[in-house]
C-alpha cells in the first residue's frame, strides 16, 4: 500500500531505506556542556528502531553563544565528539541514515541561556527577546563560516551520514539571508547575492572540509510570513543557488519565532498544509527535497510523494506521539498507530519552558533509556476507576505488565473531559487517541465496564489487589449573585457534549482555553458570542500556537472579547459585568455558559479510607488535582508500570 514511502533513495552513495523522516526537534535531553546524554542516545535510537529511513538530531551548536536553549547538543569542540559518537552507531544498528543538524541560533536567544549578548547580522532585536544583538563583524562572519565547516567534521569524525544546516525558522543563516532582519552594507548584505554569501560559503566550506562522501543538507523558511520577510519566489532562488554550491537535500520548512505558530504548527492548521510549497521548490532544483507540518498518517505521507511534490517526508511530532509508525504501517497495523493530534503541549509548550520535552499521548517519550515496561514478578487483579485519558493509561500499562485489568466507567463512553475537548472546531483528532486507547484496551484483554459507577459496596465484592482512581474532575460554579438560581446557567461541558441547546445569544464567564474554545464553537453556529475574562488575555492556558489561532478566528467570526472583566451579578435576561475601571454593562443573554475551571473530582478515595480497606491504592490525573492531559496520562503510564 505504500510503494512510494518505503522506497529507498541513495544520496552521496548511501542508501537512504525509505522515505519516512524524523525532522530536527530540540529536546532539551543533552547536558548543558552540549555533551549527550544516554537519555538522549536512547530517544533518537527507538525511532530507528521503529523504522524510520532518515534521523535528522536537533541542533548542534557551531559555537558556545549559538544556543537558545539550556541543554542541546553541541559539536563546537573536540572534547564533545566522544560523547556524541555513540549515537550514529546505535541508529546504524537498524539501518536508518543520521544527519546532524547544525546551527546558531543568532538573535533568537537571550543572555540568561548563553555567556554573553546574542549576536546577529544586524544590531535589530529579536520580536521575543528584550535584548539588542550585536552585529557580527564582517571577520567574524568568516570565522562563523568555519565553525560551521569545523561543527560538520566533528560531526564526521562522530559516524555521522551528513550534516543539515539550519537556515530556516529565523536563526542565524535567516537572519543573513531575510532583508527582515539583515540590514548590512558590507559584502554580506544588500543585494540577493550578498545575502546568500555566508550561506553559500557555509556549504562550501564544508564540503572542502568533509568530502565527497558526506551528505549536506539545508532547511530553509520557504515563506517567513512577516512582513519584508521571505517568499516563496525568494526560496526558490535561494534554493537554486544552493544546489549550485553543492547542497545534495534540502528541508522546506517556514516560518521564524514571530510566525511560530505556523513553522509548529497546531491543529488549527491542515494536514500537509504548505506541502505546496516544498513542490515549489522541487520545480526549480533536481536535489531531492524534504516537505513538513502536521503529516501524522502514512497514508497522507505517500499520497504526497506520489503527488510529486516532495521526495522525503518528515513527520516529527508524529515520531515523538509513536516512534513505531513506519513499522506498524508496513505491517498494516494503522489501529496501533498513535497519531499526533497537533496539541503542542508537551512538546512545543514543555520546550519554551526551557524543559526538556514531552508528549501528551506518549508518555514512554524521554523516558526510552529507562527500558520500558517490564513484566511483573507478581500479577495482579487491578481496578480502575474512570476511562479518561489518565485511566486508560493506567489500564494499557498495567495489561502490558501482565495484570488482570477491569475499567469502571459510569458514564457510557470513555475519553473523559478529553472526549469534551475533541468537539470545538480542529480538535476532532482527539477522538483518534481514544480510539487508540480502546484498542489496546481491546487486544490487551482489559474489561471495560460502561454504565458503571465504583461504589464502595462493588469494590469490596471485587477485591481487587490494587485500585488506581482517575475519576477526574467536575466544573466550578462560581459564587456570583443570581448564577446558580438562573435557569438559562449551563457548563461549557454540557454545551458542547450537546446536551443542552444554546440560544441566539451566548455569554461565557471565564476566557481560559475551555471558554475560548467553547466560544469558537459557538460561533461557527451563528451564534452571537461574548466571553468575560478577569485576565488580560484570552485563552492565556493555551500553548501559544493555539492562542494565537484560536484568538483570530474569535475575531473573524465577532466574538466579543471582554478582557480584564469581572462579572458583577446575573439577572433573568443577562449578564452584568464590571470593567477594570469599575464601569458595569449589561449583557443581553439567552443561554449563560460557565468556563471558570474544574476541581477534583474523588468521593471514592475518602470512603475507602474511612472503610480502611485493606488495598493499595492510587490517585492519578483530574482525580489528584486539576492540571493538563498531559499531568494524566503521565500518571496514569506511571500508575500502571509501578503498581
Amino acid at each position: 500500500m505504500f510503494d512510494q514511502l518505503f522506497s529507498p533513495f541513495s544520496i552521496r552513495g548511501k542508501t537512504i531505506k525509505n522515505r519516512c523522516t524524523v525532522p530536527a526537534m530540540v529536546t532539551d535531553f543533552c547536558n548543558e556542556d552540549g555533551t549527550a546524554t544516554e537519555r538522549y542516545i536512547a530517544y533518537h535510537e527507538e525511532k530507528a528502531k521503529g523504522g524510520w529511513g532518515l534521523i535528522i538530531t536537533e541542533d548542534y551548536n557551531v559555537d558556545p553563544l549559538g544556543h537558545g536553549f539550556k541543554a542541546t547538543a553541541g559539536l563546537w569542540n573536540d572534547d564533545q565528539i566522544k560523547s556524541h559518537s555513540e549515537l550514529p552507531k546505535r541508529v546504524h544498528k537498524y539501518g536508518t541514515t543520521i544527519l546532524a543538524q547544525i546551527y546558531h541560533c543568532g538573535r533568537q536567544t537571550n543572555s540568561g541561556a548563553i555567556d554573553g549578548l546574542p549576536r546577529s547580522s544586524s544590531a535589530i532585536m529579536c520580536p521575543f527577546g528584550d535584548e539588542i544583538p550585536v552585529p557580527l563583524t564582517t571577520e567574524e562572519v568568516k570565522e562563523m563560516v568555519g565553525k560551521y565547516g569545523d561543527t560538520a567534521l566533528r560531526a564526521k569524525k562522530c559516524g555521522f551520514d551528513g550534516v543539515e544546516i539550519h537556515g530556516a525558522h529565523g536563526y542565524l543563516i535567516t537572519q543573513f539571508l531575510s532583508l527582515y532582519s539583515n540590514k548590512r552594507i558590507d559584502e554580506y548584505g544588500g543585494n540577493f547575492w550578498n545575502r546568500t554569501r555566508f550561506a553559500r560559503e557555509i556549504i562550501k566550506d564544508i564540503r572542502e572540509k568533509c568530502g565527497e562522501d558526506f551528505i549536506i543538507g539545508m532547511r530553509i523558511s520557504a515563506d517567513e510570513f512577516v512582513e519584508g520577510g521571505l517568499t516563496i519566489e525568494d526560496n526558490k532562488a535561494i534554493a537554486r543557488m544552493m544546489e549550485a554550491e553543492g547542497l545534495d537535500i534540502i528541508h522546506v520548512s517556514v516560518g521564524n519565532y514571530l510566525s511560530v505558530d505556523l513553522n509548529v504548527a497546531s491543529s488549527h492548521s491542515s494536514h500537509g498544509w504548505f506541502t505546496d510549497w516544498a513542490k515549489a521548490i522541487k520545480d526549480v532544483v533536481s536535489i531531492p527535497v524534504i516537505t513538513v507540518s502536521r503529516i501524522n498518517d502514512p497514508f497522507l505521507a505517500d499520497s504526497i510523494l506520489a503527488s510529486n511534490k516532495a521526495d522525503f517526508i518528515a513527520m516529527g511530532r508524529a515520531s515523538l506521539a509513536d516512534p513505531e509508525m513506519p513499522t506498524k504501517a508496513q505491517e498494516g497495523r494503522f489501529e496501533d498507530i498513535r497519531r499526533c493530534i497537533g496539541c503542542n503541549d508537551g512538546c512545543i509548550g514543555t520546550l519554551f519552558n526551557d524543559e526538556p520535552i514531552r508528549c501528551v499521548l506518549n508518555p514512554e517519550l524521554g523516558l526510552e533509556y529507562e527500558g520500558g515496561i517490564q513484566p511483573a514478578e507478581v500479577k495482579k487483579n487491578i481496578t480502575v476507576v474512570g476511562s479518561g485519558p489518565a485511566g486508560l493509561y493506567a489500564a494499557i500499562t498495567a495489561a502490558k505488565a501482565g495484570h488482570q485489568v477491569t475499567v469502571y466507567e459510569k458514564g457510557e463512553h470513555a475519553g473523559g473531559q478529553f472526549y469534551i475537548a475533541a468537539i470545538p472546531p480542529t480538535k476532532g483528532e482527539i477522538t483518534d487517541f481514544i480510539v487508540w486507547q480502546l484498542a489496546q484496551c481491546k487486544k490487551l484483554g482489559v474489561h471495560i465496564k460502561y454504565n458503571t459507577e465504583a461504589t464502595l459496596e462493588l469494590i469490596k465484592k471485587t477485591n481487587p489487589d490494587s485500585i488506581i482512581l482517575a475519576s477526574g474532575s467536575e466544573p466550578i460554579l462560581p459564587p456570583i449573585s443570581g448564577l446558580k438560581e438562573n435557569s438559562k446557567t449551563t457548563f461549557a461541558k454540557d454545551i458542547l457534549d450537546g446536551k443542552v441547546k444554546p440560544g441566539s445569544r451566548c455569554v461565557i464567564i471565564g476566557g481560559g482555553q475551555v471558554g475560548a474554545e467553547t466560544a469558537h464553537f459557538l460561533s461557527q453556529m451563528l451564534k452571537d458570542v461574548t466571553v468575560v475574562e478577569m485576565k488580560d488575555t484570552i485563552a492565556s492556558d493555551a500553548p501559544l500556537a493555539i492562542q494565537w489561532h484560536l484568538t483570530r478566528a474569535l475575531k473573524e467570526r465577532n466574538v466579543i472579547m471582554l478582557t480584564g472583566t469581572s462579572v458583577v451579578r446575573v439577572n433573568e435576561n443577562a449578564v452584568i459585568v464590571k470593567d477594570s475601571h469599575g464601569i458595569e454593562t449589561e449583557l443581553p443573554a439567552d443561554t449563560i455558559i460557565v468556563a471558570a475551571g474544574y476541581r477534583a473530582f474523588n468521593p471514592l478515595a475518602e470512603e475507602l479510607a474511612e472503610a480502611n480497606v485493606n488495598v493499595q491504592v492510587q490517585v492519578i490525573g483530574d482525580a489528584k488535582q486539576v492540571r493538563n492531559v498531559l499531568a494524566a496520562t503521565t500518571e496514569g503510564y506511571l500508575a500502571g508500570k509501578t503498581v
